[in-house]
């Protein structure tokens, strides 16, 4: 019996089973929005460095044109969903919970959406892996299931470590949430082409697509657009929260365990998500770079939810008044996903690369409520897919030690949000992770900086110290020149006076 068969047999121990709230839109269709009279285009749309702008306000633009260079290695280029005017570079709200603002290129839509130049790949699969990662770097793709990775990024780590096997999630295990099982049931022969690219370019000899038994339609459609390569399976994973996670899904469906702190890579081993791998194939395909998304827009508020595509930097307000508007009190908006999606304060705000969803609830919906003290009930520990002890570490943060938290784990906390969603107490555990994360790594970054900043104080004194000592060699080597010149001009001056005439002695007569 595999790992997998003796999971299922004996019942996964860890996770929870939340309403998932997928009929409202799994029967939609991922219909194309109209774009809008201006996007808002952040510069960090992805893990890693901010891209770097390289037009200015007044430029005129054409679709897909690179708005930003990548900011590093691990960073992501910025392109032109459309065309027309850049209007501003600035700062302007992102999607955050604190509502904070960030640098962000302004885009006026001048509504005659001219493309650039695009060139187009009739085979990608003749190309070379490293050129197959080169093209989508360009083409600014970046993990669409919310993580935001660089895609390129992860397909170099074969360059690192022997990869065997790649991933797909097609999990899509968040409430709410259906354009993944909408992208696999309309487009399954752009995930496997996706797969079967990315796989090229890791060099990995086997790909595995993991599918949640809640969306059978997605299963079959896969199945059989897979059937062309027999490297490719495709499996049934239980509908359990968070089973599309990536530590998770390696160990469900590989049986290995990705080391803590660790990448699954080092165990031979990529994820990615069906999303983005249907992304990659079209970005390879047609040469056009990642200008627009499919996401979900639910909640009981809507009035029409839907699944759509729409171009990146499009404001959440646009996308709700393109789907009739809200005709309920909203207790909670949420980019993402409820479980681990962002809170936000507003609509004011546009979508990003990473944007999966964006979600108008209910205060029924939304639930919360006032906590109350810690009964011990370890519900919290029972449903950690990780194996930690929430209620622990939640109350050395209470008690302002966060850093003996990290001894329990507190760093391969997953922010999965399953402990705060079981607990009796309504805790909000989640939040205290992440509150303590958070403020550990703004700690870690004022030592980096002390540290550095002592480093840059002792060399500074050091080179000072290397400079006075190099002058007074210099002036003891002046002095001493000084010196050997005079003996010198006196030694030649003796020798070139005139010398004293002979003494001479008188013989007598």
């Amino acid at each position: 019996m595999g790992f997998t068969e003796l999971m299922a047999g004996i019942g996964l121990r860890w996770g929870v089973h939340p309403q998932g709230h997928k009929r409202l839109t799994s029967e939609c269709a991922i219909e194309p929005m109209v774009l809008t009279e201006r996007l808002v285009l952040p510069l960090a749309q992805h893990i890693g460095a901010p891209a770097r702008p390289l037009v200015a306000p007044g430029d005129r633009v054409l679709r897909g044109q690179r708005l930003a260079e990548s900011g590093g290695v691990v960073s992501s280029p910025l392109h032109a969903p459309t065309s027309g005017r850049i209007a501003d570079i600035g700062d302007y709200p992102v999607p955050h919970p604190s509502g904070l603002s960030a640098p962000a290129i302004v885009l006026q839509v001048d509504g005659l959406d001219r493309p650039i130049d695009f060139e187009p790949c009739p085979d990608p699969h003749a190309l070379a892996p490293d050129e197959i990662a080169r093209r989508v770097a360009a083409g600014g793709v970046v993990g669409l299931g919310g993580a935001t990775f660089p895609a390129a990024v992860k397909l170099s780590l074969g360059k690192r470590s022997p990869v065997h096997t790649l991933l797909l999630n097609g999990g899509e295990c968040e409430p709410y949430l259906s354009c993944d099982d909408r992208t696999m049931r309309e487009q399954p022969q752009a995930v496997v082409d996706g797969a079967r690219l990315m796989a090229r370019a890791l060099g990995a000899r086997s790909i595995v697509i993991g599918i949640e038994s809640n969306k059978p339609r997605a299963i079959e459609a896969v199945r059989a657009a897979a059937a062309i390569d027999p490297a490719i399976s495709v499996r049934s994973l239980p509908s359990r929260y968070p089973m599309g996670s990536e530590k998770q899904l390696v160990t469900y469906l590989t049986g290995a365990e990705v080391p803590a702190g660790g990448l699954s890579a080092e165990i031979g081993v990529v994820v990615h998500n069906v999303g983005t791998a249907a992304e990659v194939s079209r970005v390879l395909r047609s040469g056009e770079p990642l200008t627009h998304r499919a996401l979900t827009v639910s909640g009981q508020a809507i009035s029409r939810p839907a699944n759509l595509r729409v171009a990146i930097g499009t404001s959440v307000a646009d996308i709700f008044a393109h789907c009739g508007g809200l005709h309920d009190e909203v207790g909670r908006y949420v980019m993402g996903g409820p479980m681990m999606g962002m809170v936000l304060p507003g609509t004011n705000v546009p979508v990003v690369k990473g944007s999966s969803g964006v979600l108008a609830l209910t205060a029924e919906e939304a639930g919360g409520g006032t906590a109350s003290p810690c009964i011990r009930c370890a519900r919290c520990a029972s449903v950690c897919p990780i194996g930690l002890l929430p209620f622990e570490m939640a109350a050395l943060i209470r008690a302002g030690r966060a850093e003996a938290a990290v001894d329990l784990g507190l760093k391969d906390c997953i922010g999965c949000g399953s402990c705060a969603y079981t607990c009796p107490a309504r805790i909000p555990l989640s939040h205290y992770f992440s509150h303590a994360k958070g403020s550990l790594a703004a700690a870690e970054r004022t030592r980096l900086k002390n540290d550095s900043i002592k480093q840059l104080t002792a060399a500074r004194s050091d080179r000072l110290a290397r400079e006075a000592q190099q002058k007074a060699e210099a002036a003891a080597r002046r002095r001493a020149e000084r010196e050997a010149a005079k003996r010198q001009a006196a030694q030649a001056a003796a020798d070139a006076a005139p010398s004293a005439p002979a003494a001479t002695s008188e013989v007598g007569a």
